[in-house]
């Protein structure tokens, strides 16, 4: 089917979107009825018919049956090989989905169309050896053990009633009655309530008034709820608690013993095996937040340093994508959309980022010619199946799942562009703490 493009720009308004082009789609309609006539035919062998034969029947229930998806299909394919044709004879990339506009024309021969769409842009990686990063360094210690074994503890506490004054960290079972202005509010009262002091579940005025009670006893006080306190009705407002204490257990950790070993997964009971095996965790996951953020500061550089538009079409279906897991992620959470309705706007500044930085390491990747390093891969599968029980079946797995391999030789392939930028970049090493590393610092 003959079928001609020309490329040519928008001229009736200004150019908002410089990646934008416009190119004329010319189809000739003879021999787009011929295509038309051709797809009918195939199409009218599969239409039974009563009182006819399989495939003969009359070509105006053919028509009729099978006329606009034939027309459809045949314009399609005609609008594809034309566009494909302008794009390859222009070098154009095309982002996204072009947009197919039909033009009014007075040619009796041919079909006229528009094809609107996105180009990627050019991008040039800016000069990275004038930019600094400070690295953050870590190296794990016996300490970092010692105070993850003591986290472990705490997660595995029990309660035991105990016949004493409540104190800090100690689990209450209480009665209380709240007014305001003499009269009981909502979400005031609650019977046989119990929580654990000091974790801030709360007012901390709140349970400051119950410390020193015991089981049995009551208190009366007044509590004044903070200014910005969720409940507009109460914010800023001071009413008067009843309390009443029923029931006080103090906390009683584990012992650092076998048991607690083999409550970690360690079979033998063996603690010197369970120590190894949190340090390695540990190193494992000091590894990966270092490399995280260093990874985070290398594409900071990259935006700052390489400037390139990110294409709308490309943006818009990362937003979609950003939007649909959200709210999946909601509905695992037993939330409806009705519930918490997900704004696509909130997704456009992630969306654009991630466009932008995507093409600038395609381009790294591109012009230093990068491949996934078999060794590299290996050890990213590898660190992938440590935190299964069976490591080498999961390294199985993943060399027979070919999918599964080539997001693996992905994330190597990014990872080398990044390496490539950090050996551009001037590096300062600077020790962090476990605890800013970890995120626990307020």
């Amino acid at each position: 089917m003959e079928t001609t493009a020309e490329n040519t720009p928008v001229t009736d308004q200004p150019a908002v979107n410089p990646l934008e082009r416009r190119i004329d789609l010319s189809v000739a309609l003879a021999e787009f009825e011929q295509d038309v006539e051709k797809r009918l035919h195939s199409l009218g062998r599969k239409l039974k018919v009563a009182g006819f034969r399989p495939g003969k029947a009359p070509k105006a229930m053919v028509e009729r049956q099978y006329g606009d998806q034939a027309r459809q299909e045949a314009l399609t394919d005609a609008l594809d090989r034309a566009l494909g044709e302008a794009l390859q004879s222009q070098k154009l990339r095309i982002a996204g989905y072009p947009r197919i506009e039909p033009k009014q024309s007075e040619s009796k021969t041919h079909l006229e169309f528009a094809a609107v769409f996105e180009v990627y842009p050019e991008v040039k990686i800016g000069d990275l050896s004038s930019s600094s990063i400070e690295r953050a360094v870590f190296e794990v210690t016996p300490a970092e053990v010692d105070n993850t074994i003591e986290v472990l503890r705490q997660q595995r506490v029990r309660y035991e009633e105990a016949d004493r004054a409540a104190a800090s960290g100690d689990q209450v079972v209480v009665d209380f009655l709240g007014r305001k202005d003499g009269e009981p509010f909502a979400g005031g009262q609650a019977t046989d309530y119990g929580f654990v002091l000091g974790r801030g579940m709360m007012l901390p005025d709140f349970e400051t008034a119950i410390i020193g009670l015991k089981a049995g006893e009551s208190k009366t006080f007044d509590l004044a709820f903070p200014a910005d306190y969720g409940a507009a009705d109460l914010a800023g407002q001071t009413v008067s608690f009843e309390v009443t204490v029923k029931k006080v257990s103090a906390p009683v950790l584990p012992e650092v013993d076998a048991d607690f070993a083999r409550s970690l997964g360690v079979a033998d009971g063996d603690l010197e095996r369970m120590r190894s095996e949190i340090e390695g965790n540990l190193r494992r996951e000091v590894t990966r937040r270092l490399r995280g953020r260093e990874k985070e500061q290398v594409l900071d550089v990259l935006l700052q340093t390489t400037p390139v538009q990110a294409p709308q079409a490309l943006v818009d279906g990362e937003v979609d994508r950003l939007v649909k897991q959200a709210r999946a992620e909601m509905q695992q959470r037993g939330l409806k959309g009705d519930d918490f309705p997900v704004q696509p706007e909130w997704f456009t500044a992630q969306a654009t980022r991630r466009i932008q930085l995507g093409l600038i390491l395609a381009e790294i990747i591109r012009e230093q010619e990068l491949r996934a390093d078999p060794a590299a891969v290996r050890a990213l599968v590898d660190e992938a199946a440590q935190s299964y029980e069976n490591p080498d079946e999961v390294v199985q797995w993943y060399y027979g799942q070919p999918d599964r391999l080539a997001e693996i030789e992905s994330v190597a392939i990014e990872a080398a562009a990044v390496e490539w930028a950090l050996g551009k970049i001037q590096v300062t090493d600077k020790p962090i703490s476990f605890d800013e590393l970890m995120g626990r610092q307020g």
